[in-house]
Formats: C-alpha cells, sequence, structure tokens
C-alpha cells in the first residue's frame, strides 16, 4: 500500500528543518493514523531530515523531509522500489504514504518496513575503532553488492539529496585536484547511494535506508564505504579486498577520488582523522589515473 496527498497548490520556499530540534507532533500523529500504528516514542531515532521508530506491530516506520526543490529527477520512493531487488539483505518493505506540504517547501514520506534489531555499526560521526566484523558479515555485504550490481532501474542515484552525474564527477573532483585529469565515466550500476557505518548493521549485516539507491558510476558504494574507513587503515584494506574489482577499475578509482576530493575539500575540522590517509591516497590515484 502507498498513498500520495497533496495539500495546497502553491510551493514555498523551503522551510529550514532539523528534526533533532522539532518534534513536528503533527506529522507523527499523521503517520500513525494512516498506517494503523501506534510508534514507540522511546525507541525513536531522529537525525536532521529523518525520524525512526519501532511500532506496535513489530515493525519499523522512517519518516523523512525533503525539499520540494529536491524532488525533480527522482521519484520518492526508493525503499518501495527497492523492495522489488531480491539477495540484498535489507528490511521487506510493507507500506508507505507521502504527502506535499508547499506552505513550508517540503515533501513527506513514511514507509513501514520490517523491524531490524541489529545496531548500525557507527551511527553518527567517523569511524575510528575497527568493528572486528566476522567473514560472513563480509560474505553478506559482498552478496548484496553484486546482486544490487545486478538489478534493472532507470532511478538515478541521489548522493546527498543531489543526483549524481557525470558533471557532478566532473566538477567536483577537478574542483579540488584541477582539470588535468579525464573523469569520464565507462558504466553506471545500480548503487545504494548512502553507503555509510551508519546504514550498516552488525553483528548481522543489514542494509539500511534505501531512499536515494539508483544508477551510479561503478564502484561508487565501495568506495564511500572505503573513504568512510581510512581512519582505521585494515578496515579501509578490507573493503577494497573486498570489492577489488569494482575499485580496481578506472570508474571504482575515479569513485575514490571523488569522495577523496570531498574530504580533502572539506573544512580540516570536519575531515578529522579521514584527512591525511586522504590526500596519500589521492596522490596515488591521480598518478594511476593519469599513467
Amino acid at each position: 500500500m502507498s498513498t500520495v496527498e497533496v495539500v495546497g497548490t502553491r510551493p514555498a520556499v523551503a522551510a529550514a528543518v532539523d528534526l533533532r530540534t522539532h518534534s513536528r507532533d503533527d506529522v507523527l500523529q499523521r503517520v500513525e493514523h494512516a498506517l494503523d500504528v501506534r510508534l514507540n516514542h522511546a525507541s525513536e531515532v531522529r537525525k536532521r531530515r529523518s525520524i525512526g521508530a519501532a511500532t506496535d506491530r513489530g515493525t519499523w516506520v522512517r519518516i523523512e523531509a525533503r525539499r520540494l526543490d529536491k524532488m525533480a529527477g527522482q521519484d520518492f520512493n526508493g525503499p518501495e522500489a527497492a523492495g522489488l531487488v531480491t539477495g540484498i539483505a535489507k528490511p521487506m518493505w510493507h507500506a508507505a504514504i507521502t504527502w506535499a506540504e508547499p506552505q513550508n517547501g517540503l515533501m513527506w514520506r513514511a514507509d513501514e518496513t520490517e523491524l531490524v534489531t541489529a545496531a548500525p555499526i557507527k551511527p553518527g560521526g567517523i569511524l575510528t575503532v575497527d568493528p572486528q566484523l566476522q567473514d560472513a558479515w563480509w560474505a553478506t555485504l559482498d552478496a548484496s553488492l553484486n546482486a544490487l550490481a545486478a538489478a534493472e532501474t532507470t532511478r538515478v542515484a541521489t548522493l546527498h539529496t543531489e543526483p549524481i552525474s557525470q558533471t557532478r564527477v566532473d566538477e567536483e573532483i577537478h574542483a579540488v585536484f584541477g582539470p588535468g585529469i579525464d573523469t569520464t565515466i565507462a558504466q553506471w550500476t545500480p548503487a545504494h547511494a548512502d553507503f555509510s557505518w551508519a546504514n550498516l548493521t552488525g553483528p548481522a549485516c543489514w542494509i539500511l535506508d534505501w531512499e536515494d539507491w539508483g544508477l551510479a558510476p561503478r564502484g561508487l558504494d565501495a568506495a564511500m564505504l572505503w573513504a568512510a574507513s581510512l581512519a582505521v587503515p585494515g578496515l579501509a584494506e578490507q573493503v577494497r579486498d573486498l570489492r577489488k574489482a569494482d575499485l580496481d577499475s578506472r570508474d571504482g578509482q575515479l569513485m575514490m577520488l571523488f569522495f577523496a576530493a570531498g574530504i580533502v575539500g572539506a573544512p580540516s575540522d570536519y575531515a578529522g582523522p579521514l584527512l591525511e590517509p586522504a590526500r596519500a591516497i589521492a596522490d596515488k590515484l591521480l598518478t594511476d589515473l593519469q599513467s
């Protein structure tokens, strides 16, 4: 079941939204009524744009706010569309409600899915301690990424709510490392596109939060997780070894450089312990890609 409601007709400029500090009880009540559930508020996980909570029927509901001006070119149905892809360790999708709030320039969506009891490996911040994941965990992750890459979709991945494109790859790499490198992507394959330690669980491997998935340069997910692991060199090497076929390809190397650019180009207090390893690997990648 998926329902869509539109309230009003004229979109406004998007209001600032931070659900960590704005409770929006009206939104929670609307979701409870539409999905016929009661949310367990003690279980709430609040992020800037989303709220997740367990329900009284043993499921999970994730509520997201997204600016209306971010909606062009990407359907707001990622979790629902991902439900059709098999062979991936992801929660089963059950139902959703979507509605517009044009007076605030927002679109809302709530998805009810299978409840995952395993915890996110790193809910927030930079991972600095090896989570000591077992071989079975890595095997599940590898099989899931293989199944995702083989899926068929016309969706385009949105990375941090912005569509990934050849132009974006060009601009973000060249802005940090200069224009002297060919950044043309040859192969586009389905990707999760928010492949962080916050969206991977342990000790059982589950991949959470499918709102942004779609076509992306080959190796994007592996490169994203590798970049998020750079403060733990052995872990970053495990990611690279696991997805060697992707990350040793030219597209995969470009994706590693793309995420390295995001680290090197960020303020040093934001990049923290990722900065120096990102600079070092970027130097090598630039040499390899131009040889």
